[in-house]
């Protein structure tokens, strides 16, 4: 007798089921198993690659501030009377392409310095991003960069469009699907 227990006779003769020869065959466990654990795990690689992306859009934004904030440091943008918006282009420049924008403007970027009469009076608290009905930033960032030994508090702050990835992991710290990448630095000028 055959694995089911009998025989099905077919055109006269005995045939086995379609089955016996699959009955003890295990060629296909690996992919069942796979097929278990595939969102998971690529649901994990999808979240691994947008931490990593936030992350490094986030260094990325300290160094261009820190490389911007040495023209307030040594003087440079006092002296040249560097507006706000002039130092905000300074900072572009530092970003790399892909957080630039099409027009290489930043309009993304949002630059805060003012500036403290003692240490103790600094402030770091991250300024809140406000919108308009239009969906457009409608806060007013202060630029008043101190003079020779003032000390100075430089924000830059960049809104980080994300995507909500599998399994509902959201980097977003802001409504629609925005994360606020923010940059801090406090100086006090050089003698100039």
């Amino acid at each position: 007798m055959g694995y089911w227990g009998k025989r099905v006779k077919s055109g006269g003769r005995a045939a086995v089921g379609a089955a016996r020869p699959l009955v003890g065959d295990r060629s296909g466990t690996t992919l069942i198993e796979f097929a278990a654990i595939a969102a998971p795990l690529f649901g994990l690689l999808v979240a691994i690659l947008q931490i990593s992306l936030v992350y490094f859009a986030q260094e990325l934004l300290e160094t261009a501030e820190e490389k911007a904030v040495r023209q307030l440091l040594t003087g440079a943008a006092q002296q040249g009377n560097m507006t706000q918006s002039g130092f905000k282009a300074l900072m572009c420049s530092y970003l790399p392409n892909f957080m630039q924008g099409a027009s290489g403007t930043c309009a993304n970027l949002y630059v805060q310095v003012s500036s403290a009469g003692s240490w103790s009076a600094v402030t770091t608290t991250r300024p809140t991003i406000t919108y308009d009905s239009q969906g457009n930033v409608s806060n007013s960032f202060s630029y008043t960069p101190g003079g020779s030994h003032a000390i100075n508090v430089v924000q830059a702050m960049y809104v980080w469009n994300v995507e909500t990835g599998p399994l509902s992991f959201d980097m977003s710290n802001m409504s629609n699907n925005r994360r606020l990448l923010y940059a801090t630095s406090v100086i006090q000028t050089e003698p100039y």
